[in-house]
């Protein structure tokens, strides 16, 4: 019986006649050859989210007033129809120019989502969820950090709050529960309407609300603007169906630890638990750092709106493709054909 040692004089003896060993020897120089050596020709960035297949992990973060920055006032719509032409979904806000009910129809075969700003008036809050289980969205994002607007120097130095000259209430203005608390038409008495808005916009929510927003939808609920894991794993026991980490882009509070950084925890609180992002993505390896972090699905938001207001539905479509060009082109560089592929790789490397 040969000693397994004697594996070395095989290979000592075919060097005589100029043969080299096919693999490395040492086992760090095989994992590297194996990690290099991947074909990464044909590459798949599809994602599961709730049952559906997105042919891609971005998504399209909601903003409110978005609908301002269109040359016709109309951005909502041209976003829902950007979705439309790239089956990047659309979170749209509760802050819309023209009524959910409009902006859905434009979605095509792409799934939206319905942001909820909640109304301290939970019957307004309920007919908005019913209005969008009615026209179609496909899940409900409740925002936990904006029931009340945080110090904004840039909107403040120009007295700018587009709410209180009207605009982008049109779900607030379409809604029959709202209508029905007016005291007068709101054709005869708009300044009316606009104050109650004001009285109504923003609720304060707690963990004791969680069990009321559950009941409202058989849709998935997602909580925007979870960051830390013992909040994730209460949000989970309590019954949501995604994380949203987000930080509102530093908008509601600023200098806060970076979103990316608090990423990965709460990915790991969450388990089986979708966990959408957004905060500060810009380009397309930002969506692949936060993909291999662990993100389900990546949300970008100002610069869509940058985009929309330059060229409208074929800027954002020139934009969310630029992004997934890059995103698509780093994976094949880096030898990742698939997001599994990327996330196994972080995962070795840890």
């Amino acid at each position: 019986m040969k000693h397994f040692g004697q594996y070395q004089d095989e290979i000592y003896l075919a060097g005589l006649h100029g043969v080299v060993p096919k693999l490395p020897i040492d086992m760090v120089t095989l994992e590297k050859r194996a990690m290099e050596m991947v074909d990464s020709s044909k590459r798949d960035l599809s994602i599961e989210l709730f049952g559906m297949k997105l042919p891609t992990p971005l998504f399209m973060a909601p903003i409110g007033v978005i609908g301002l920055c269109a040359q016709d006032g109309h951005g909502d719509l041209a976003t829902a129809k950007a979705a439309a032409r790239t089956g990047v979904p659309m979170v749209a806000s509760t802050l819309t120019v023209d009524p959910l009910e409009a902006v859905a129809a434009q979605f095509g075969d792409t799934p939206g989502f319905f942001q909820l700003y909640t109304p301290t008036d939970r019957e307004l809050a309920e007919s908005f969820v019913h209005r969008a289980e009615a026209a179609g969205f496909k899940g409900i994002v409740v925002t936990l950090d904006t029931w009340i607007p945080g110090w904004r120097p840039r909107d403040l130095a120009r007295s700018s709050f587009p709410q209180l000259r009207g605009h982008c209430l049109a779900n607030y203005f379409s809604d029959p529960v709202f209508r029905s608390r007016l005291a007068k038409p709101l054709e005869q008495d708009p300044a009316s309407a606009i104050m109650l808005w004001a009285q109504v916009f923003g609720k304060m929510l707690t963990w004791a609300d969680l069990p009321w927003l559950r009941s409202l939808t058989k849709l998935p609920l997602l909580l925007k603007g979870i960051c830390h894991p013992d909040d994730v794993r209460r949000a989970v026991d309590g019954g949501v169906d995604g994380i949203y980490c987000s930080t509102h882009g530093g908008r509601q509070a600023n200098g806060g630890i970076g979103c990316l950084d608090m990423l990965p925890a709460v990915v790991e609180a969450a388990g089986k638990t979708p966990v959408l992002f957004d905060s500060g993505v810009r380009t397309g390896s930002d969506i692949v750092k936060a993909l291999a972090l662990g993100a389900t699905a990546v949300g970008i938001g100002r610069p869509y709106a940058w985009s929309l207001a330059l060229d409208g539905t074929d800027g954002i479509v020139h934009v969310l493709r630029c992004l997934l060009a890059e995103a698509d082109l780093l994976m094949a560089i880096d030898g990742y054909p698939t997001i599994a592929d990327l996330r196994s790789a972080v995962m070795m490397q840890n």
